[in-house]
């Protein structure tokens, strides 16, 4: 059977757009044995800072109508440890690895890429929706100035693609996207969780430990399409979509409103091989519709005029 989902992001040939996103795939080798990781796009590992981090205290999950609030707090073994412990596994699988890294600083952000710049890597995804510490604690990715030292950062310690993975929590998420293009970023991932909180109407408390988390599952999926929309009328660099993936269906809206690759994430927690069904599902919807590749239907949504600026991308895409 011919391919027809095969696509090169940034310089990074991938068997198809489907991407496991980060946080709800854990290092990868915890879905190997329930779903064909070589069948994959590509796998986006766990957030990884330079030292081991805790995350939050108290509960971390809820539930909420069509999503989930999370406010695990970023835990993480740190770099060290999966150099030596988790890498030279994960080698062992025919699938590209994404490494998604944070830190609480700019510095910091500089040293856990230059930390992860190896073999068996091969993209870099900013998490830029980390509180700066030198800041009192503001998210770094809410500032386009921050966000620019932050890729310059990356961009300086590291080899492999940059991918910055910006936040929704913002009021222009157009100013910040074209921010990281033009500090470097070799492609977009759009959107990070909303935030959110949830009472506990008997105890008159928040449930979470950290009183607020992030929001995602397909709640957040329309907020989520809508800025990949608008994202990709302003940057020729490559877009991948996330937020509320459950089927091909959600896959196909994100792509025809820009987006080159799509990530699932919460779907993971609940039917762990989405990520395999649907890229069989875009497969046959390929073969139906009788496209030489999924990638023809890239930006059809767009505006008269912006469609043309995703497809002379040849070079960054």
């Amino acid at each position: 059977m011919v391919n027809l989902l095969n696509v090169n992001l940034a310089g990074i040939p991938l068997k198809t757009p489907v991407i496991a996103a980060s946080g709800t795939f854990g290092f990868g080798r915890e879905f190997a044995e329930l779903v064909p990781l070589e069948e994959l796009g590509a796998v986006c590992i766990k957030g990884l800072s330079l030292r081991p981090w805790e995350g939050n205290r108290g509960q971390r999950v809820t539930q909420t109508p069509s999503g989930v609030l999370n406010a695990i707090g970023l835990e993480n073994p740190g770099c060290d440890y999966f150099l030596e412990h988790i890498l030279p596994q994960l080698r062992t699988y025919k699938v590209p690895v994404i490494a998604n890294i944070y830190g609480h600083s700019v510095q910091e952000y500089g040293e856990v890429a230059r930390a992860l710049d190896t073999d068996g890597i091969c993209a870099v995804e900013i998490n830029i929706s980390c509180p700066n510490v030198k800041q009192g604690g503001l998210a770094l990715g809410t500032d386009p100035a921050v966000i620019t030292e932050v890729v310059r950062a990356v961009k300086k310690n590291t080899h492999k693609p940059v991918i910055t993975k910006l936040s929704p929590n913002v009021t222009d998420i157009v100013c910040l996207a074209k921010a990281a293009e033009k500090a470097g970023s070799d492609a977009l991932s759009l959107i990070n969780t909303l935030l959110g909180m949830k009472i506990d109407i008997r105890t008159h408390k928040p449930v979470l430990g950290n009183i607020v988390g992030g929001l995602s599952g397909p709640a957040v999926r329309p907020v989520a399409v809508r800025m990949v929309y608008q994202v990709a009328q302003h940057v020729a660099v490559p877009i991948i979509g996330m937020g509320g993936i459950t089927c091909a269906e959600d896959a196909l809206e994100f792509m025809m409103a820009g987006a080159k690759a799509v990530a699932v994430g919460t779907a993971n927690l609940y039917q762990p091989d989405t990520v395999h069904t649907l890229t069989q599902d875009l497969q046959t919807y390929c073969e139906e519709k009788h496209l030489s590749n999924l990638q023809d239907i890239v930006g059809v949504a767009l505006p008269q005029g912006k469609k043309s600026m995703l497809y002379s991308q040849g070079v960054k895409g």
